[in-house]
This record gives structure tokens, sequence and C-alpha cells, in this order.
């Protein structure tokens, strides 16, 4: 099949890594770590799909810079690459970001896709695709995320939610190093959680 766009990356920092899911077969393994753009990122979105556990997601205001993973679409169309990132996030597609250097398309927060523009122009993809759901811990909690803020959220979930929480957390790539996931590191209560559920 020709390849109208060139080849299109999908560019994925969260669960995406571990659970392709609905995305497996449109893919073209393996993930190559720490190889996509440096982004902003923390965890600052509650999440419905997981019991209201805290999900990393791109955050211009609170977000540390880190960096990503790349995957190949077997895709050659990057509306198609886009909505099969759409299917897997259960979300309209247009909570997918994406940028073709090629015909200068560019969807998603600005400042977000204008980085993964500069990234494509040195890389071997002609486009890439991405979430680009933002935080929600504000409208949440009615209050700013902070460090704190977001330790205390994580304390206060219970059960089947909490477990998620910490399963997720745990399981994000390495290079997903936010200032939550500094402090939890040396948190005695969140150690206690991780041996309880084997992931220490």
């Amino acid at each position: 099949m020709a390849e109208p766009y060139g080849a299109v990356a999908i560019i994925g920092w969260g669960s995406l890594i571990w659970d392709l899911e609905l995305l497996a077969p449109h893919v073209r393994q393996p993930w190559m770590h720490r190889a996509g753009p440096v982004l902003p990122m923390e965890f600052t979105r509650i999440s419905p799909k997981r019991m209201g556990a805290l999900a990393v997601c791109l955050d211009q205001t609170h977000g540390v810079t880190c960096d990503t993973c790349v995957i190949q679409s077997t895709r050659g169309d990057l509306m198609e690459a886009r909505e099969d990132l759409a299917r897997r996030e259960r979300t309209p597609a247009g909570n997918i970001g994406a940028v073709c250097t090629k015909t200068h398309f560019s969807a998603g927060r600005p400042q977000i896709a204008w980085l993964v523009m500069q990234w494509c122009m040195h890389s071997p993809y002609a486009g890439a695709v991405w979430t680009d759901i933002g935080p929600n811990f504000a409208q949440s909690q009615g209050e700013e995320f902070s460090v704190a803020g977001g330790l205390a959220y994580l304390k206060s979930l219970k059960g089947e939610s909490l477990d998620s929480a910490v399963r997720y957390i745990k399981l994000a790539p390495v290079s997903t190093d936010t200032h939550l996931r500094l402090a939890l590191r040396d948190d005695p209560w969140w150690q206690d959680q991780c041996e309880r559920l084997g992931l220490s």
C-alpha cells in the first residue's frame, strides 16, 4: 500500500506502553524507549476509565519535561493512525493530536503540536499522533494540582481504585519521571502499597 504521508509515529508515555489493546494490530513493534519528543507531563488526570486513578497526561502548567516512547503505525495515512489511537483511548479523534511535516497539518494544543512537529522534522517519521487529553485535577478537586495534593488524593483512594492507581503509576515507563513520582519514591505509605501488590 502506498504511504501518502510517509511513516507515522505513535507517541506514548503511559499505559499505552504496556497495554496496546485495540491498537496492537495497527503497530509495528517494538516500542522504542526514550526515542520520542521531550514533552511536559504529570499525573494530573483523574481517570474514570481507571476507577479514579491518577493518570499521566501532557500538562503545560504542572508538568516536567520527560522523554517519550515511539512505535510505528502500520498506517500510511495520518488520519487512519489518528482514528486507531482514538479507538484505543475511547475518545473522539479531536482528543488525539497529530502533525504531518509533508502537508503541514497540525491538530492538538498548539505548543505541544509545535514540539512534536520539530521532533518529526529531525526523525525518520513524516508525521505523528499522540493522546492530547489534558489534566482535570483542578476541575475535579476544586484546587490546583500540587505534589502534596496529589499525594493526599492517592491516600484517599480505597479498594480497587487504590490498586488501579498504584499499578498505573508503578508500571509507567521509567522515563515518565514526574515530580509526583519522585515524591512517591521516598514515601513509606507508597512503598507499602507497592509491596502489598507485589510491585516492589
